[in-house]
């Protein structure tokens, strides 16, 4: 048994402020989204709509972009991207500008390294380099050993990239906030991405597509669970690693993360099939297991979404009994960025 579900354990003061957002739970409703003819989605109420927040964190973001050295086209995808609306929605809890802009830094530097480095062929992805620029990455988040003279060639290649360099700028800004604890599961739940990446460009390389349940078993780590691994810096508090990783914890976050990445893959199917070598999508991979229509296993995924949401709810019920301001924080945190991934993805252009 888990040390933290058996009882009362210490707790830190910055935790016991919870922000007035919180004070009333707005619970679930079943959402239309798309063009309406598939069944609704069943997700978390958005908490907060702040719309001059959301501008100020993009101008932030924009000129961050700027300093990382993205320019023209890139640097427009970040400035239209949306990502300051995003954070203002998922991180509720969250008034600060500065706290979210690290998670708008981290969400716009992974988008642009799925974008560019593993999704979109125009963007100049290719399956064949996808792994050695990922092993940079791992390079530019967590700081390696110096090694003489090798290092200074490292430091190079960082600097000519500005994903890597974005990359690297989010952890200086994290770790100007959060914990060393925060700043490795921020690292580690990337590089456990990575893999998954890895194999999407195996797949997409030699166009053996997996079944529905391998790609599931793998989009579990390839999902906005990395982004909700920000939950509880950007809300200026720390959620104990006793209770962060505690399988009921652990299976609630999973659960939330590949509900809210299942969002992003019922809003990106048309995008995804017309690539000229097709991303991996679940209703994509449904429909070709079952050799059924798309409207069917658009069907099949929004039940599976609308099922892992019940049993997040189900789970995050049965935790309200652990005396832990901050653990009900941090979970309801993951429930405000279930609601407001589903919110951006149905208001973004990028989905239309």
């Amino acid at each position: 048994m888990s040390t933290f579900l058996a009882g009362p354990i210490g707790l830190g003061t910055s935790a016991a402020r919870i922000a007035t957002q919180f004070a009333v739970d707005p619970g679930y409703m079943e959402r239309s989204w798309g063009d309406g003819s598939a069944s609704p989605l069943y997700c978390p109420v958005v908490e907060r709509i702040d719309e001059p927040l959301a501008e100020e964190v993009d101008r932030r973001l924009v000129a961050w972009a700027g300093d990382c050295g993205f320019t023209g086209e890139g640097l427009d995808q970040i400035r239209n991207a949306g990502f300051g609306k995003l954070v203002m929605l998922t991180h509720a809890d969250c008034d600060d500008p500065d706290l979210l802009l690290i998670a708008a830094q981290f969400n716009a530097a992974w988008w642009a390294a799925d974008d560019y480095y593993a999704d979109d062929s125009e963007l100049g992805a290719t399956p064949t380099k996808l792994p050695p620029r990922l092993a940079l990455v791992m390079a530019a988040m967590d700081q390696v050993a110096p090694a003489g003279e090798f290092s200074r060639q490292l430091d190079q290649g960082l600097q000519s990239d500005p994903i890597l360099v974005a990359l690297h700028s989010c952890v200086e800004h994290l770790a100007r906030h959060g914990t060393p604890v925060q700043i490795q599961r921020v690292c580690y739940a990337t590089f456990s991405m990575f893999v998954t990446w890895d194999a999407y460009a195996a797949w997409r390389f030699t166009g053996a597509y997996p079944p529905a349940w391998e790609y599931l078993a793998a989009r579990q780590h390839d999902s906005f669970y990395t982004s909700m691994t920000l939950v509880d810096p950007v809300g200026g508090y720390e959620l104990p690693a006793a209770m962060y990783y505690d399988p009921r914890v652990r299976e609630a976050l999973m659960r939330a993360g590949t509900a809210a990445v299942l969002v992003n893959d019922l809003h990106s199917v048309s995008k995804d099939a017309a690539d000229e070598k097709p991303v991996c999508n679940m209703v994509l991979q449904v429909a070709a297991d079952r050799d059924c229509s798309i409207a069917e296993a658009t069907e099949i995924t929004v039940d599976l979404h609308n099922s892992l949401v019940r049993d997040f709810e189900e789970g995050h019920r049965k935790l309200r009994t652990v005396p832990s301001p901050e653990l009900h924080r941090f979970l309801r945190g993951v429930k405000a960025w279930m609601a407001g991934g589903f919110e951006w993805h149905a208001t973004n252009p990028r989905y239309d």
